[in-house]
């Protein structure tokens, strides 16, 4: 049976993509693979040297690609707002296809730019955000999908609509599953909205399994524990390198007919490697009223109208 990969990426030729935390692992993949197929190919990335670094593999590697760069803090509501208006200008109005891909991990307990926990509100509450901004060139030109990450963490994740900041208890580990699972719930409630309102918008989720990327990294450099750090790339002996990783994003993000709301991951191994397929996701990110609850107070948080979809 035939496994799906690159080469069977469609043709993206007059699509526009924009890629968050294109400038490394996952996301750099990613970008470069919808540039090679054609699509203009917006790279948002937090840290301009590296994004510019990005760039300059990009056209290299596909020299007849129309790639740009936008600055994009997801720990910082102003910058998104900026990204926003810096994305719109770029895709001139049309826009196709946003992966919502950046993210961080296990972090110590630490606070965004507006003062939200860091993981919940870079994962989560960025994106959201990104999205919501994005929404008035999404599909103006055709059917548009928002594709965003998850993970297999998202099994062990817990909402809890009166402790979204940890500000009464932290883990890291818990506050990175809640935000994957809160990365599921949103694209439920996305689909589900776009439906209910003719949009010509498919929202649909990805996991890249176990893959080594530079992810696992930052929260044991930022704790002062670089022993940990060697430890993350030990744990490359039994991961995918990015480039697999990437796959279930790329299924999802161009899979002909793929139903909205739906979620792929590595097919093999209770979903830590192989090609895209059907990914599982727990009770709780099937839970629509805590979906609906969710992108309430999303809403609130961020300062944005929830009902723009």
């Amino acid at each position: 049976m035939h496994s799906w990969n690159l080469h069977d990426m469609p043709d993206l030729s007059g699509r526009t993509a924009v890629v968050t935390g294109a400038n490394s692992g996952i996301g750099a993949v990613t970008a470069l693979a919808l540039a090679r197929s054609g699509a203009r190919t917006v790279l948002a990335c937090r840290d301009t040297g590296r994004g510019q670094q990005a760039l300059e593999a990009v056209r290299r590697a596909a020299p007849r690609s129309d790639t740009r760069l936008v600055r994009l803090d997801l720990a910082d509501l102003a910058s998104v707002a900026e990204a926003a208006d810096a994305i719109t200008k770029e895709v001139d109005g049309r826009l196709d296809l946003l992966v919502n891909n950046a993210g961080v991990m296990a972090l110590p307990h630490l606070r965004t730019a507006d003062g939200f926990e860091m993981q919940f509100g870079t994962n989560h509450l960025g994106h959201f955000a990104l999205t919501l901004r994005l929404l008035p060139v999404l599909g103006t030109a055709g059917p548009a999908r928002v594709v965003t990450l998850s993970s297999l963490g998202h099994r062990i994740g817990r909402i809890d609509l009166d402790d979204l900041n940890a500000e009464r208890r932290y883990s890291k580990w818990g506050a990175y599953a809640q935000s994957k699972l809160a990365n599921l719930l949103f694209t439920a409630e996305l689909d589900r909205r776009a439906r209910a309102s003719g949009r010509d918008l498919l929202a649909l989720a990805a996991h890249p399994g176990l893959a080594a990327t530079e992810l696992g990294q930052a929260g044991p450099k930022l704790a002062g524990r670089t022993w940990a750090a060697k430890l993350e790339r030990a744990s490359r002996l039994y991961t995918q390198p990015a480039s697999a990783g990437a796959l279930p994003t790329l299924y999802a993000a161009t899979l002909p007919d793929a139903p909205g709301g739906s979620y792929y991951g590595p097919g093999r191994l209770g979903g830590t490697r192989g090609a895209p397929a059907p990914a599982r996701t727990s009770a709780r990110a099937r839970d629509m009223d805590t979906a609906r609850a969710l992108w309430a107070e999303s809403a609130r948080l961020t300062g944005l109208d929830p009902d723009l979809v």
